[in-house]
């Protein structure tokens, strides 16, 4: 266990992940939440971007409505990873709502690193729990260092929230397809921002994002595929499967 390379990758990347969660517990009571509303958010919510998603609303002047809806867009990607580890992992029990609740950015691509089975179940409980466990203990951190700190005008953090979340989603954006959405979004909150109460700039956005996304799936089936590399690291739960075909062994063979 001590020698498996996918939870000595968990175990790093939880850390590096969970140190991180102190700038989410101060800019969270920066933007006007409590300590324990902030820990709230990390303990029953916990992934990261919709998180900045909805501390970013609130800091604005936004709704909860507002704030809730932008955090739901940007957790969708978790459903999405949820139904690729289920068809590999097949979790029951209790274990079924522990996978449910950990499967994140990090726990996905730790998993979809390893090829043995036994190392992606290993990769992704490591990173999932590891990650849980310090992330809420470094929001508590951050939370109670930040309402410590006083007015977070005279520090700049009522904008540390965006800056934040485009620094986490910045570096993912691995082809040129999705930075030309990003801008297109980013142009078209700002466009939004002087007509439109706060909050509903970000969710005109994604919108926007929808309907390119749309365009671009619609283009790839009529038979002009376009540059389709995500956000996020992407996994096929039947690659093994396919793999184990005859004609698939037969090609590895020349």
């Amino acid at each position: 266990m001590r020698r498996s390379p996918a939870v000595r990758i968990g175990m790093s990347i939880a850390v590096a992940t969970g140190l991180y969660g102190i700038s989410f517990g101060a800019l969270g009571v920066a933007s006007g939440l409590s300590v324990l509303q902030t820990m709230a958010l990390s303990l029953l919510m916990f992934t990261g971007g919709s998180q900045f998603a909805f501390i970013g609303v609130i800091a604005g002047g936004g709704s909860g409505a507002a704030a809730a809806a932008a955090a739901t867009l940007l957790g969708i990607r978790n459903a999405v990873y949820g139904m690729q580890l289920n068809a590999i992992f097949g979790p029951r029990g209790w274990r079924r709502f522990a996978a449910a609740h950990v499967t994140i950015d990090e726990s996905t691509a730790t998993a979809s690193g390893q090829r043995e089975r036994l190392e992606q179940r290993r990769g992704f409980w490591t990173a999932g729990l590891g990650v849980f466990v310090l992330w809420n203990l470094f929001t508590a951190v951050g939370a109670f260092a930040g309402n410590a700190i006083g007015d977070p005008k005279q520090w700049g953090l009522d904008g540390a929230a965006v800056a934040a979340f485009l620094g986490l989603l910045w570096p993912r954006l691995k082809g040129r397809e999705p930075a030309a959405i990003a801008v297109v979004c980013a142009l078209a909150t700002v466009l939004a921002v002087p007509f439109l109460p706060p909050g509903v700039p970000i969710l005109v956005a994604a919108l926007v994002a929808a309907v390119l996304g749309w365009v671009s799936h619609a283009r790839a089936r009529a038979g002009r595929p376009l540059e389709m590399e995500g956000l996020e690291p992407d996994l096929d739960p039947y690659a093994r499967r396919r793999a184990t075909r005859p004609e698939d062994a037969a090609g590895g063979e020349e």
